[in-house]
């Protein structure tokens, strides 16, 4: 798939994005948004995962650590096939089988995440795993800035440098807010790509804004070099909507009437731009 076409997608992934949460009354939109680019070209480029190898032992493996957002997992699993339409439009529904982290009785989630601090910790698991079987598929975690303050992320840190687990992947939505404020108030992480260096980890930085970005970082990956991966994802909060981005008070906010149709014109009108541009 084209670059073009990947950020088509995930504009289209946006829209429906706000769809759900508007109609559910709930949701993390703001780091929903943020990291939504990083998940599509995860799911519809990146990753050898699809419906169709759910159950093969050859898929990759991909945890959400920052699963407060599961929201945007949600429609990325929908428009790869994973997910029903009609089972995503009972978000926030009596009964859905879709709940506000991530759980294994929806296709295509691997493990129940969200609480803070655990996902890599699994995903060191996981590819140990790997290794020990002398699979190739690899491990991809995707985890919050904010997060970085659970001190259970540095033991499993240690963990896959020992192991030499360059077959895991982590990635940082770095949009600097949590939901308490700007992250450098609250737990300050500016030093974050020499405390994972000094962690014995392969760190790079992209712009998780921009899918060429998205894609040359994680083209360039080298799963031979026997160390794990960090790529901090530069991205901003609310991204794609312009009242949303960069305000900490949409890390858990649901958009009136108004909103909505302001945030579904300015996508919509995006969309229409980049269609015509193809």
């Amino acid at each position: 798939m084209e670059t073009k076409d990947l950020v088509i997608k995930t504009e289209k992934n946006r829209k429906r994005l706000i769809e759900v949460v508007y109609k559910a009354k709930a949701g993390h939109i703001g780091g929903d948004l943020s990291c939504l680019n990083v998940l599509t070209a995860l799911y519809a480029k990146q990753m050898n995962v699809s419906p169709a190898l759910k159950d093969n032992p050859q898929r990759d493996r991909f945890i959400l650590s920052k699963g407060h957002c599961v929201e945007a997992l949600y429609v990325v699993l929908e428009d790869a096939g994973f997910l029903k339409s009609e089972v995503l439009d009972t978000l926030g529904q009596f009964g859905s089988i879709l709940a506000g982290h991530p759980t294994v009785e929806v296709d295509g989630i691997e493990v129940n995440s969200g609480a803070l601090g655990h996902g890599l910790g699994i995903g060191v698991g996981i590819a140990i795993a790997a290794k020990m079987n002398k699979e190739s598929w690899k491990t991809y975690v995707l985890m919050g800035d904010g997060e970085q303050g659970e001190g259970s992320i540095y033991e499993a840190a240690m963990a896959a440098h020992q192991y030499k687990l360059d077959n895991l992947v982590a990635i940082i939505d770095r949009n600097h807010l949590q939901i308490s404020g700007n992250t450098e108030d609250v737990m300050g992480i500016d030093n974050i790509h020499d405390r994972w260096t000094a962690f014995g980890w392969d760190v790079v930085s992209m712009n998780g804004d921009d899918m060429q970005s998205i894609l040359d970082t994680f083209a360039g990956i080298d799963f031979t070099n026997g160390k794990p991966h960090l790529i901090v994802s530069e991205t901003t909060k609310g991204k794609g909507v312009s009242f949303m981005e960069n305000v900490a008070s949409w890390h858990h906010g649901v958009p009136s009437e108004e909103q909505y149709q302001q945030a579904i014109k300015e996508i919509n009108d995006h969309i229409a731009a980049l269609e015509k541009n193809v």
